[in-house]
């Protein structure tokens, strides 16, 4: 019987040393705010108002407090462990390959849409403003259309591309000055807005039974977090945990530019939101005054700020509007070209991880992961295909992302626990509460995703298992004899067979809006998916050798979480049931408790992984080591 490499963790750590390492806390403050300060805003304030009324003012301040919670867990091991593609790599360290995949695969699904949506973002901004035969209205939401729409998307993505294949150097440089015109005109556009702000916007305002502050009441406002672009909107804060491996001083600055830019972010986007509830003009959106949730489906849908700015009543803010027209070109241009470098850097970090071919990690002449950057531009373009329209995708995208987040909670304790010489420069003080915290943050972002957007994320995550084991499994030597071999290839295929077809009997995946009646009731239809997904675990574990076991075992507390999470979401107030057995905030609480069950779960299934164990023993023997002379007499830095 041929050996196989289980195993490769000095290569996994040795993969960073290719990269260039030119960025300073700038640099990456920038990325992170470049990143952050995309469509979210453009879009966001809209679509949050028509979900919670003026209370969408409070989604965004929690929305921002959250991010920085999730951040705090994240903190310490960017410190600790600065590494390119971070976010995909650390849950292979504490959790092994298992959840490393399923993290890793769910990562790609939001890394991989941003460019696509920052695209479609643009486009869908200045096509309603410019006309030109780019987007329509389909179902009552706004879509690109062919030829015009569609070549206007491929033309930003390619040169998203552009910007990423020639150098981080360059793409950080132009960001860089992009980022500063990013901060200034959403500031701007805050502080204009509060000079007109109509005071009965915020409390007078009824229309049929919905009135006051929260005229849709509270479960909206969290709602809001996940399905209306709030949370999408902070989910730049990443990006200083996915460049840390090309920075210059990454234990230092890492930590500090992920947070910073959090807080930035959440004082420009509360007071755009509070600018813009109180500058809507109700006659001339053709909306009822107090009927917030018409404002989606009002003209103003494809371009709000600039329509609500154009009629203001104030000269010399209609010719501001231009300005931030211009704005909605450059701001989601940047964010997208931030993100195809992500995308780019998730596939070397899933290579590095073994679950990707190598050839992903190779650089170019300039320092880049050539053939990740080129996965990453092609399918994102293919992402245009069944969603062309920016909110379609918003919710699909932070709940996925979201649910990658739920690591840096479990992960935390679990480098404490088996990395406890690792030099931390930031150090979370009372991690066993803040680790938590930020694990049932990211927890919730999840749930508040609402049944039909939980829907369209499990069926896309769960779709990832049999690629592990075609490629993964397999070439770690999972399966001691061909026999077994064949057998896992063969219940892979029965297991994507059926779970395609679950999804289309239940109805519910790759839809906009909920299905007006399906094949099968709820009960069938998630007793079906955790056969298939259960029995799928269970004959892997069966076929697979003592090494395959042990990484399916410890990563079954996941499975088994998002599972269980599934009926709350269905009987609770988020779900579609018109009286729900499970209101507001009932459901929210049960599933706080599952949270909690899931997070004391996670962390003691976390273990010490080789490659884990090979970062602790080469880093203490590179701290062990005598300093080498510098040249001119002096001691070298270690």
């Amino acid at each position: 019987m041929a050996t196989h490499e289980v195993i490769a963790p000095a290569k996994f750590e040795a993969a960073d040393r290719s990269l260039r390492r030119p960025m300073g806390f700038i640099h990456l403050l920038f990325l992170s705010l470049g990143a952050i300060i995309g469509s979210g805003w453009l879009l966001g304030s809209l679509k949050a108002a028509s979900l919670a009324g003026p209370a969408a003012i409070i989604s965004w301040a929690i929305g921002g407090v959250f991010v920085i919670f999730i951040s705090l867990t994240y903190a310490e091991q960017a410190g600790m462990l600065p590494r390119t593609g971070a976010i995909v790599r650390y849950p292979q360290l504490t959790h092994g390959a298992w959840t490393g995949w399923l993290i890793g695969w769910t990562y790609w699904l939001s890394a991989i849409t941003v460019p696509a949506i920052e695209a479609e973002a643009v486009v869908t901004y200045v096509g309603s403003q410019a006309g030109g035969n780019i987007e329509t209205v389909s179902h009552g939401v706004t879509v690109l259309v062919w030829p015009n729409g569609i070549l206007f998307f491929l033309g930003l993505m390619l040169m998203f591309f552009v910007l990423n294949f020639f150098g981080v150097r360059l793409m950080s440089e132009t960001n860089r000055w992009v980022t500063w015109w990013k901060i200034i005109i959403p500031s701007l556009t805050a502080i204009f807005m509060f000079t007109i702000l109509r005071g009965s916007n915020f409390t007078s305002l009824s229309f049929g039974s919905a009135h006051g502050f929260a005229p849709y009441g509270t479960a909206p406002i969290f709602e809001a977090l996940s399905t209306t672009g709030v949370v999408f909107a902070y989910l730049g804060f990443r990006q200083a945990l996915d460049y840390a491996g090309e920075a210059r001083n990454p234990q230092r600055h890492v930590p500090l530019a992920t947070i910073l830019s959090v807080v930035i972010a959440m004082l420009i986007y509360v007071g755009l939101q509070i600018g813009f509830i109180g500058v809507v003009k109700w006659g001339a959106a053709g909306v009822h005054p107090g009927n917030w949730a018409g404002l989606l489906a009002s003209p103003w849908a494809g371009s709000p700020l600039v329509s609500a700015l154009k009629v203001a009543g104030v000269a010399w803010l209609g010719t501001y509007a231009w300005l931030l027209l211009v704005d909605a070109g450059i701001s989601p241009s940047g964010t997208g070209w931030i993100y195809l470098g992500t995308a780019g850097r998730t596939n070397y970090g899933l290579s590095v991880n073994g679950n990707l071919p190598k050839s992903f990690q190779s650089p170019n002449r300039w320092g880049i992961p050539w053939l990740s950057m080129v996965v990453a531009l092609i399918i994102g373009c293919i992402f245009v295909i069944p969603a062309p329209s920016w909110y379609t995708l918003v919710g699909f995208i932070t709940g996925t992302t979201a649910l990658t987040y739920i690591m840096g909670g479990v992960g935390l304790p679990v480098m404490r626990k088996y990395a406890p010489t690792l030099r931390r420069p930031f150090r979370l003080r009372q991690m066993w509460l803040w680790a938590p915290i930020g694990f049932l943050a990211a927890w919730m972002i999840v749930y508040w995703s609402a049944y039909a957007g939980l829907t369209q994320i499990y069926a896309a995550v769960f779709l990832g298992l049999p690629i592990f084991v075609w490629y993964y499994a397999r070439m770690k030597g999972w399966f001691t004899t061909a026999f077994h071999s064949s057998a896992a290839i063969a219940m892979s295929l029965a297991y994507l067979g059926a779970w395609v077809y679950i999804q289309l009997m239940g109805g519910w995946a790759a839809r906009i809006a909920p299905p007006a009646s399906a094949s099968w009731g709820f009960i069938i239809y998630f007793i079906a998916q955790c056969a298939d997904v259960l029995f799928f675990c269970a004959a892997l574990w069966l076929v697979a050798n003592a090494t395959g076991r042990r990484h399916v075992a410890h990563g079954m507390w996941l499975v088994i979480a998002l599972l269980a999470v599934l009926p709350d979401s269905y009987y609770g107030g988020f779900g579609p049931e018109k009286s729900p057995p499970l209101p507001f905030p009932w459901g929210t609480l049960v599933a706080v408790g599952i949270g909690l069950v899931a997070f004391a779960w996670g962390v003691r299934s976390g273990f010490n992984t080789d490659e884990l164990q090979e970062i602790v023993r080469t880093t203490q023997a590179a701290q062990s080591a005598p300093a080498q002379p510098e040249p001119g007499g002096g001691i070298a830095a270690s």
